[in-house]
């Protein structure tokens, strides 16, 4: 992928994250400030989609466990929202946020491939960065990349979705 800017990269995924709760749920999401650092992410809930071919990396979705049951509840048009019903949702947000990374850019240039979504449990830090004592479950990643911070009109659902390539 010569041709295609870090920024090109970061309003398709900006872009596909909005049209994706917009089409699926009718939920106005907005974009904040991309941070170009990996910082600690504020999460109970992450989505990872690999992404492979001429650019490698991942595309994450972290969010807090109420955001998550919104998300579910929303996406999958169910009253409650188990663990199960969060899991699939999450999973299926990321992989429709890569997915549209990946028909974009494959068409120009070819070479991208996905793999399955996996939805893991804990907080995001750098891998540079030690877990708190206190902490239950976090996970470590040693990638460069940002973080794009999402909120919805209301304030209900907040999130984060991460590109490291």
């Amino acid at each position: 992928m010569t041709g295609i800017t870090f920024e090109e990269i970061m309003f398709t995924i900006m872009a596909a994250t909005q049209d994706t709760f917009k089409t699926y749920m009718g939920m106005e999401i907005f974009a904040g400030k991309i941070e170009k650092k990996i910082e600690p992410v504020e999460s109970d809930v992450v989505g990872i989609v690999g992404v492979a071919g001429d650019r490698v990396g991942y595309i994450m979705f972290a969010t807090g466990t109420k955001a998550a049951a919104l998300v579910a509840k929303g996406l999958l048009m169910v009253d409650e929202a188990d663990d199960e019903a969060i899991r699939d949702a999450i999973g299926e947000i990321t992989n429709n946020i890569a997915g549209v990374f990946k028909s974009k850019y494959h068409e120009l240039y070819g070479s991208v491939a996905l793999g399955l979504p996996l939805v893991v449990s804990g907080k995001i830090r750098p891998f540079s960065e030690p877990p708190e004592p206190s902490e239950k479950s976090s996970m470590n990643i040693q990638c460069k990349g940002v973080t794009i911070p999402f909120t919805s009109l209301d304030g209900t659902v907040s999130f984060c979705v991460m590109v490291y390539m």
